[in-house]
């Protein structure tokens, strides 16, 4: 019998699940791999965070997957009145084939995993968001046919899109870049841990990281959470906005991403955000097909009730 799988960052994965789970996506997105494997089963979504992209592509995937979606805000459930996370978990384990969470802490993530007897996937987390770099991921296979050998640059915040970055990184092998202000580097931990397996740099000056790079990326200079320090952050990040200027020292060839939503002005200009080089759209719409693979892949192993 199998035991139950949970997806809660990059690392959770193998290169080569990693690798056949972008190639999954990619057939669920181009029709060539049946879209129906999950009839009669159930997905439940705790969000305990706003949400447009992540919310929509997972209750439509699973939809789409023959599922059911079962949306839960903190208003909806106990879990917003007190009722503790491992008995959230273990409740929600006897009705759902599995359970995807998007919250503040990391560790809410780890314990809903820990007591949960469904596959638990992380649909954001202050630390991590790794449905996102699976979607980039698909994004730069799709443009760039594969990430093996290029240097993703990573311009702003080093927040939880970048921590991912880190992780898929070291697993992947590809180089990375990341620009980020004193102050607001990304998790220290993550990045020792994988600076040891690849080449990942952290500098101060954006045309440092970008210079030659085959991928740009970027997102919000203030996150969710984060809105009562957003003018201090806009005064840190000063001269970290990708600009035309900035994506001409990138590779002729370069992409640009952004998780969106995206402030036009700040952390990216009008002009790169809908210029040729932006595939932010197809970025968008690959959360859709990497979510699919992810819960065929997941739940499609776990074990019986």
């Amino acid at each position: 019998m199998d035991s139950k799988r949970d997806f809660l960052a990059i690392s959770d994965l193998s290169r080569e699940e990693t690798a056949a789970l972008i190639e999954l996506a990619a057939g669920l997105k181009g029709g060539s791999v049946p879209s129906r494997g999950l009839e009669g089963k159930s997905v439940g979504l705790i969000f305990a965070k706003s949400s447009t992209r992540t919310r929509v592509s997972f209750e439509v995937g699973a939809f789409q997957l023959g599922a059911y979606p079962v949306f839960l805000s903190l208003r909806d459930i106990q879990l917003g009145r007190g009722e503790t996370m491992r008995d959230t978990a273990r409740v929600l384990s006897r009705y759902l084939d599995a359970i995807v969470i998007r919250t503040h802490g990391h560790a809410e993530a780890v314990e809903l995993a820990r007591y949960a007897t469904r596959p638990v996937i992380n649909g954001l987390t202050d630390l991590l968001h790794p449905c996102q770099v699976l979607a980039d991921l698909l994004t730069i296979r799709e443009s760039l046919g594969t990430w093996e050998g290029k240097i993703v640059a990573w311009v702003g915040d080093g927040n939880n899109v970048a921590n991912a970055w880190i992780d898929a990184a070291g697993l992947l092998g590809f180089e990375l870049r990341l620009a980020c202000p004193e102050g607001y580097e990304p998790d220290r931990t993550l990045f020792e841990r994988n600076a040891a397996r690849t080449t990942i740099t952290i500098t101060e000056e954006p045309e440092e990281a970008v210079a030659g790079a085959h991928v740009v990326s970027t997102d919000v200079w203030a996150s969710m959470g984060q809105e009562g320090d957003a003018e201090r952050r806009r005064q840190a990040f000063q001269g970290y906005t990708v600009s035309t200027k900035l994506m001409e020292q990138a590779d002729s060839n370069a992409i640009f991403l952004h998780c969106l939503p995206a402030h036009r002005g700040e952390e990216v200009d009008e002009a790169v955000l809908e210029g040729p080089q932006s595939r932010v759209w197809d970025e968008a719409e690959n959360r859709l097909h990497v979510q699919k693979a992810l819960l065929v892949m997941l739940v499609g192993r776990s074990v019986g009730r």
